[in-house]
């Protein structure tokens, strides 16, 4: 079978962060525990110009530009994303406007007019599910080229447990055959079961309650026929008689933390061992990185521990485990001392830590996070100056809802050559900080002009409202 995989990468982050020893301090929390206890540093956040689609042009501009690839050869670009803009008009849509309009002179107009785009919802394993077809695509036919976008953005609500994880932005994939960075194993270990960790559903608010609201922050008391009078009278779009009820999509999710951690775990678990009823792998020994999707930078430590520790055994080797900290007599208190133990903080260090940097100064991407994470251990061993050529990634992918999926990866001996301009911990150091009154506002959508100045970068130009066009995007090159 040809071998097809990750030809190039690109990324695209905001360039504004929060410290999160100062949001610790102003939500007065303990900032060790979220330095030592979950790996966070910095929280890349979005301008008030920014959002899903201008996170996604940008990264595959630069996929474009850095690779010297000719659009009108690419045949698939497949956008994973959980932040759409739009329940019918694919994200991805936006993106191939704003970059037909930016390559014409080049390509012509209409340049990737015979390009199959699509948008894969799954919350964060969308892009890993684009991957896996995209990649089916390149292995059925000849000379194909496609790529693969994750684009999001990972809002909660102020003030709320989800808030220290927040991040933002976008990573771009080319696939194809004979790769250059890294070829891909096409076996997939997949488990999947409807749960209600994590989502994001429509909101419902009846109109009278909303406008019995409005009447008490004036303090008037109005009666439920009056109420009835005023919403039967006005014709306005917004309070029109023709719906009883609001229906509102907010970026930020519904989620149970512990329970989604649970999910997380139990998925991962059931799709690694359907990996290996399809291939004969010792995990332990013949992968020597673990790419995971990381909510947050050191989730992916936390939740592989009681999968190590049965490699361990497997191979032979519990004992080194037992001989440091003693046998097994209370469960919980056991495995807290495993996740400590010199043994597993090696193991950590070398096969995992290295995805985790990035991750760590920039947040959770959702459906990016994955690739991001592939991109910082990339980085890390080039400047490290580690030969990494030959040696086997796992990935270890989730989505609430939920699903995991499990593949593995080969590491190319080119791959430097790709990897050299990357350029990723320098421009994660180039970012603006902003203190945390003005990340507030960003949040709550009340700054309306561009914190950064910045330019040669792809931002929102407008939102339409006319009669037909309401609610469209515009995008420009600044």
């Amino acid at each position: 079978m040809k071998k097809t995989g990750i030809d190039a990468i690109s990324f695209y982050v905001p360039e504004l962060f929060v410290d999160m020893e100062k949001l610790a301090e102003k939500r007065k929390i303990s900032h060790e525990k979220l330095k030592n206890g979950l790996g966070l540093n910095k929280m890349s956040i979005p301008d008030c110009d920014e959002d899903t689609a201008s996170f996604a042009a940008n990264a595959l501009l630069n996929l474009i530009k850095s690779n010297n690839l000719d659009p009108r050869e690419i045949g698939r670009i497949y956008l994973g994303t959980e932040s759409a803009l739009d329940a019918s008009k694919p994200t991805s849509t936006y993106v191939i406007e704003i970059l037909e309009e930016i390559l014409s002179e080049k390509y012509g107009s209409r340049c990737f007019k015979n390009c199959d785009i699509v948008d894969i919802t799954f919350a964060c394993i969308g892009a890993v599910d684009a991957l896996q077809n995209c990649n089916d695509w390149i292995i059925n036919g000849n000379d194909r080229k496609a790529v693969v976008l994750s684009s999001d953005l990972a809002k909660y609500q102020l003030k709320s447990t989800g808030e220290y994880t927040q991040g933002a932005g976008a990573v771009a994939l080319l696939i194809s055959e004979n790769p250059s960075i890294i070829s891909i194993k096409n076996s997939w270990g997949v488990a999947s079961k409807s749960v209600g960790d994590f989502y994001k559903p429509r909101r419902v608010f009846t109109k009278k309650q909303a406008l019995r609201d409005a009447a008490d922050l004036f303090e008037n008391k109005i009666s439920d026929k009056e109420l009835d009078n005023i919403l039967n009278k006005n014709l306005t779009e917004f309070w029109s008689p023709s719906n009883a009820n609001f229906e509102l999509h907010m970026e930020e999710p519904i989620f149970e933390g512990q329970f989604s951690n649970e999910c997380y775990q139990e998925r991962i678990f059931e799709a690694i061992d359907h990996f290996l009823e399809q291939e004969k792998v010792n995990i332990l020994k013949d992968w020597k990185h673990f790419i995971f999707h990381l909510p947050y930078a050191f989730h992916g430590r936390r939740m592989i521990l009681k999968k190590w520790i049965s490699w361990l055994d497997e191979n032979g080797r519990l004992d080194q485990l037992i001989n440091e900290i003693g046998k097994k007599n209370n469960e919980e208190d056991w495995i807290k001392l495993a996740s400590k133990s010199k043994i597993y903080k090696d193991f950590i260090e070398t096969r995992i830590a290295p995805g985790e940097f990035a991750s760590s100064n920039i947040g959770n991407m959702y459906t990016a996070s994955i690739f991001m994470s592939l991109l910082s251990m990339l980085n890390n061993a080039l400047i490290s100056k580690i030969e990494i050529t030959n040696e086997r990634i796992g990935f270890i992918s989730y989505g609430s809802g939920s699903k995991a999926k499990i593949f593995e990866g080969t590491i190319e001996s080119t791959w430097k050559n790709k990897i050299k301009n990357s350029g990723l911990f320098d421009a994660l150091e180039k970012r603006k900080e902003v203190d945390v009154s003005t990340y507030e506002k960003l949040h709550k959508n009340i700054i309306t002009i561009p914190v950064s100045k910045s330019i040669n970068k792809i931002k929102l130009s407008s939102i339409q409202n006319g009669e037909f066009t309401r609610g469209l995007r515009t995008y420009k090159l600044l």
